[in-house]
């Protein structure tokens, strides 16, 4: 399904100028295929930050096809790095979404982890649930939301649910739906320099009115705290600022025509740099305290 998104004035950053919206909990989202067997810096950050050896993580497997397989790979990979306790949620229904038991174990965590797979299922199984309002909650008191490849890419309030990883940013290069909403504001996009997501990933920019994309490559992450944005992994993040473009053509293109923008901004960061959200700018490693 496709679901129509309003599109803005091309020559107007006035909807796109608003800051990024930040809440008290963090997220690290993952543009996947992180490492499991090696230093596991990602998930042993993702680990440190819900609590070290007092982290009481929850794995959420709705997005894969095979819960009982990749939630024991991440199970075992929790524990060894030395989380007090490690659950498994598995939504297979829509009615599990409301699972009394499954509920009280996410109230209990102080760290959740969405598996990857199939964005849509995230979104068909448990948005608008009651497990859906509980994370909401959760993360504005403080809880760690992570989320890998399909996990990464319900992030956003409108999510790529497939596109066209090899051609020039046009309308119908991708296809959006409503996501998860943890991180208003910002357009994303995962496995970003390994699929060459470049086209679709500024298309999907254009037809949102948000001042911020991150493409995040394979063994990358974003975490976010607050307005500050720490770039962790051995890949790169690619950071398109549209706040103040001069010119588009998006009102007047047709779907299957190239797309034009100009005075966007571009940054492309590694390991130990940040951003700050609010003021969209780039923290190098040596201004950093």
């Amino acid at each position: 399904m496709v679901v129509a998104v309003e599109t803005q004035n091309s020559d107007s950053s006035e909807s796109k100028d608003s800051a990024v919206k930040s809440s008290t909990g963090q997220l690290i989202i993952i543009g996947g295929a992180e490492d499991k067997e090696g230093d596991c810096t990602i998930l042993r950050e993702f680990v440190r930050r819900a609590g070290g050896r007092e982290a009481r993580i929850v794995i959420m497997t709705v997005a894969t096809s095979l819960p009982g397989e990749v939630g024991h790979d991440y199970r075992y990979i929790f524990e060894n790095l030395g989380a007090e306790l490690v659950d498994i949620v598995d939504t297979e229904r829509r009615e599990d979404g409301d699972n009394p038991k499954d509920l009280e174990v996410i109230d209990n965590a102080t760290g959740v982890f969405f598996t990857g797979g199939d964005q849509s299922r995230i979104t068909e199984l448990l948005k608008d649930s009651e497990i859906d309002k509980l994370l909401h909650k959760k993360f504005a008191q403080g809880l760690v939301i992570a989320g890998t490849s399909a996990g990464a890419a319900m992030m956003s309030e409108m999510m790529i649910v497939e596109g066209d990883s090899t051609t020039h940013p046009t309308i119908d290069s991708v296809v959006l739906e409503p996501g998860m909403g943890f991180l208003p504001n910002v357009a994303i996009d995962q496995h970003f320099s390994q699929r060459g997501r470049i086209g679709r990933f500024v298309s999907a920019l254009m037809q949102q009115s948000v001042p911020l994309g991150f493409g995040i490559d394979e063994n990358t992450a974003i975490a976010v705290n607050g307005d500050e944005v720490d770039i962790v992994g051995e890949g790169s993040v690619t950071i398109v600022d549209v706040s103040n473009i001069s010119h588009s053509n998006l009102d007047q293109s047709l779907q299957d025509e190239a797309l034009a923008i100009c005075g966007a901004k571009l940054h492309i960061l590694t390991y130990g740099y940040r951003f700050n959200l609010k003021q969209r700018e780039c923290i190098a490693r040596s201004a950093r305290q």
